[in-house]
């Protein structure tokens, strides 16, 4: 069974974390450190991809714009420091490399067009955003395999609001009223676009067949915290993963900031999956990670945390074959 992370890490240490990202897990992702400031945090980095579009950050908030800000400058400066010191540490790095972008959805409910009002409220300026966010990330993905060409880069998608613009809860700019909800075939259309491996929400009420089902948005791979998840969601989930999807499994709970030990973590992982009776087929569809960033979090922490992780991933081959 596989290990992997989420996205952020704290501090503003590149090298360190990128290390620590690469050495302490099965599957290296290339982390984020919102410390550094709004432009290098989800929002930031995504509005840094962009292409064609402008965006500029004013009185605390993301809008588009017909120039880059400055701040969208900031962020377009931190994603390549964030791939040199990548590159710096990576080479020679063969196998899977796990990025992670801010989804369409997530944007469009975060991010206010030029004269006001949230993204979402506009289905051509959503579709806009979406498009410019997927050829920006065609961009990333191939300026990575450029630096590193014994890697293959898997796409994280994070969506964490797409719940909400589903059900319609994402408030408007005033906060009075609510954006309409969003009908699940241009949710599907537009989640398309980026054409990623993993969709990542760390919020309640996520559809998995949304993101992996047959007329989904095409993903290999959906990630949940395994705390959220209902038992509709695991009724959901299993057999889809018999037909060869992937559950990336937030087992390991991020919001208190300390790292539950192997032990602790074994039971939770054979609690969740035991019951779906599938045995040792899980070890090849099932990644271990964190519920989602660890960016709160203390540097050595983060690093108890995925030891315990990759010894309940050793543990796994034994007790699923029981």
């Amino acid at each position: 069974m596989r290990t992997s992370a989420i996205g952020s890490l704290p501090g503003t240490d590149l090298g360190a974390g990128t290390r620590l990202a690469l050495e302490s897990v099965s599957v290296p992702w290339l982390p984020e450190f919102p410390a550094r400031g709004p432009w290098a945090g989800m929002v930031g980095r995504a509005l840094g991809l962009l292409d064609g579009l402008g965006a500029e950050l004013a009185a605390g908030e993301w809008k588009l714009s017909g120039l880059p800000g400055v701040d969208q400058r900031r962020a377009r400066a931190a994603l390549r420091d964030d791939l040199d010191v990548l590159e710096e540490n990576a080479q020679g790095l063969t196998g899977p490399l796990k990025v992670a972008v801010t989804g369409p959805w997530t944007l469009a409910a975060s991010v206010f067009r030029p004269l006001g009002g949230r993204v979402l409220g506009d289905r051509g300026a959503r579709r806009d955003l979406a498009q410019s966010l997927a050829s920006g990330v065609r961009d990333l993905i191939g300026d990575v395999e450029r630096r590193l060409p014994g890697v293959e880069v898997l796409l994280q998608v994070d969506e964490p609001a797409l719940p909400s613009v589903l059900t319609g809860a994402v408030p408007t700019e005033g906060g009075y009223f609510r954006h309409r909800s969003v009908d699940r075939p241009e949710a599907v259309d537009l989640l398309r676009e980026l054409g990623g491996h993993v969709l990542h929400c760390c919020a309640p009420g996520l559809d998995a067949a949304l993101a992996i089902g047959e007329h989904g948005a095409g993903f290999t791979g959906v990630s949940l915290d395994q705390d959220l998840m209902t038992r509709a969601d695991w009724d959901t989930i299993a057999p889809l993963l018999e037909d060869g999807r992937e559950l990336w499994l937030g087992c390991a709970p991020t919001a208190s900031g300390e790292p539950l030990g192997a032990d602790a973590l074994t039971r939770r992982v054979l609690g969740a999956l035991r019951p779906l009776e599938l045995g040792p087929v899980l070890l090849d569809r099932v990644v271990l990670t964190p519920a989602c960033g660890m960016a709160g979090w203390t540097p050595r922490a983060v690093s108890t945390l995925l030891r315990a992780l990759g010894t309940t991933a050793e543990r796994m081959g034994d007790e699923l074959s029981r």
